[in-house]
């Protein structure tokens, strides 16, 4: 078994900070600052490294004790501030980790409905929680599942205890949920009563007024926030649904029928369940009428339209200023939501809703597409709890962003691959090949605006578990504030489709420079025990 080398850059950067054979304190101290950009660490930092390497002598550090430092778990690719970005702006104001149909097990037809995957949501600091509440077979309880398929149900009450207990184990900002009603009057009231009862004192109940600003992140934290659409008499919610399909669906104008609302019993008699109505805290709805109707901006109030991802790309080719620079995304919340079609549980790009400011992308959480990794990259930032500040471009109302438009380069990025290990711990050794060593090579790119995407490939190094590349990649970036760094690793196969070997994604706004260990992670999003690459990273200003 072939052991990881240390790259001429690391022994050159060695020999320049360090003296007969040994790296002292002041030498770490000074490459950290200068060559690293730690202008934080101090020769004592550097002292505890030198102290808790497990190479003797503990004077210093001799070159493979420098490298395997390097190549550790704690030289990590970025940065550790954790939150960051300023939380007193409103709501409206971030982008938020968003999940749809939380619930599902796995795909969209029948697939089980659990609050399994809503716990591995909030665990992974996912903060908008989808629920689909139906009224179950006997009309006498709340159910949660997608309505019109063959997804076996999961109580109402069951996903509320557990959005209660795991709601900040990753985050104490708040969680919202959005409810997708099919309910009549008198469920709602019982819906109400399981809401207030089960969350307690963590709900937070707005007042009787509509919000004209949303309230701040910060303001919310440990609360949960519900959101919905404001219910209706029943017979006019009925004469509405007469009219059109999908007066009860936040999601129903999409082309696939399989959210339609079941109808109701005609009970003219009911009226809207108030207690309900007064735990919506985030108003949704669709305004009757087109496009320039749904964004209009009332200086009065706010509220969250949600658009499939369809509606959103021909709003986005029609009315893609109007979304962002007529403050609509600055004042109001836009959730953007799978195409029906995608029965499979699969994702869509989040970058085109990002760059038109939508708040809440909507993603399914329980799939493990190249999509996912981006919106897993994305709320990587600000210490993973969930809410990344928007860019100020997003959020300013005297200049019209249009993502379309090239602007002016802001940065370069350099990424150097040198290596990559932990393959021959973390897969069986037939995994790749049955009768020798990977061919593996690396693709390192960047999302973001059109302008600033792209992907490169490494050449592939054959038979090797300690794969060496050596090789530098250089990107140009107008927007490097939206934008995230692709890395991924693939087996080279002559004969069939190239074997996955790992994948990251980075906000470059979050990248550490100099030379970093990068960990990679499983199709899912999980970080594998010992599968890493030794990089370099860069940034010059353009000439």
């Amino acid at each position: 078994m072939a052991v990881a080398q240390a790259p001429e850059d690391v022994k050159n950067l060695f020999e320049m900070y360090s003296e007969n054979g040994l790296m002292n304190a002041d030498g770490l101290h000074k490459f950290l600052v200068e060559y690293q950009k730690e202008d934080e660490t101090t020769t004592d930092d550097a002292q505890k490294i030198i102290d808790g390497s497990k190479h003797l002598p503990k004077n210093g550090l001799h070159v493979e004790a420098f490298f395997r430092h390097l190549f550790s778990d704690t030289n990590s690719p970025q940065v550790s501030l954790g939150v960051h970005h300023d939380m007193n702006a409103p709501l409206s104001h971030y982008f938020i980790f968003t999940g749809h149909n939380s619930y599902l097990t796995g795909n969209q037809l029948n697939s089980d409905c659990s609050d399994v995957p809503i716990i591995n949501a909030l665990k992974r600091g996912v903060r908008v929680i989808e629920l689909d509440i139906w009224p179950n077979s006997e009309k006498d309880d709340v159910h949660v599942l997608h309505g019109g398929t063959l997804t076996a149900p999961v109580t109402l009450l069951k996903c509320l205890s557990s959005i209660k207990e795991y709601a900040f184990v990753s985050s104490d900002f708040p969680v919202i949920i959005t409810l997708e009603d099919h309910l009549t009057p008198d469920l709602q009231a019982k819906a109400a009563n399981m809401i207030t009862e089960t969350l307690g004192d963590i709900l937070f109940t707005p007042g009787p007024e509509v919000f004209k600003e949303f309230p701040s992140v910060e303001t919310l934290k440990k609360r949960i926030i519900i959101s919905t659409k404001p219910p209706k008499d029943y017979t006019e919610a009925k004469e509405d649904k007469d009219k059109e399909n999908d007066s009860k669906s936040d999601k129903a104008d999409d082309e696939v029928a399989t959210k339609k609302a079941e109808p109701h019993e005609n009970k003219p008699k009911q009226k809207k369940a108030p207690e309900y109505k007064r735990l919506i805290a985030i108003h949704a709805g669709k305004p009757k009428g087109g496009l320039d109707e749904c964004l209009e901006v009332d200086p009065e109030k706010v509220r969250r339209l949600s658009l499939s991802e369809l509606e959103l790309e021909k709003a986005a080719e029609t009315h893609g200023k109007q979304i962002v620079s007529y403050r609509f995304t600055q004042r109001n919340m836009l959730r953007v939501y799978p195409k029906g079609i995608r029965v499979d549980s699969s994702n869509y790009n989040p970058m085109i809703a990002w760059l038109h400011g939508a708040q809440m992308v909507a993603f399914n959480m329980q799939g493990c597409d190249k999509h996912l990794w981006l919106m897993h990259g994305m709320f990587k930032a600000n210490g993973q709890c969930g809410y990344v500040k928007k860019p100020d471009f997003l959020l300013n109302t005297n200049e019209i962003f249009d993502p379309e438009v090239k602007y002016s380069e802001k940065t370069i990025l350099k990424v150097t691959v040198y290596l990559g290990e932990g393959w021959y711990y973390d897969f069986d050794h037939t995994h790749f090949d049955s009768y020798s060593p990977p061919d593996f090579y690396v693709k390192v790119g960047i999302a973001g605006v059109p302008a600033d995407k792209q992907m490169t490939k490494s050449k592939i190094v054959e038979d090797s578990w300690v794969p060496s590349w050596n090789q530098e990649f250089e990107f140009h970036l107008t927007m490097p504030q939206l934008a995230l760094l692709r890395i991924k690793v693939h087996e080279y196969d002559m004969s069939k489709k190239d074997d996955f070997a790992g994948q990251t994604c980075l906000p470059i706004s979050e990248i550490r420079s100099g030379i970093r260990a990068v960990p990679l992670m499983d199709k899912k999003g999980d970080k594998y025990n010992n599968v890493k690459l030794l990089m370099r990273f860069e940034f010059t200003n353009p000439p």
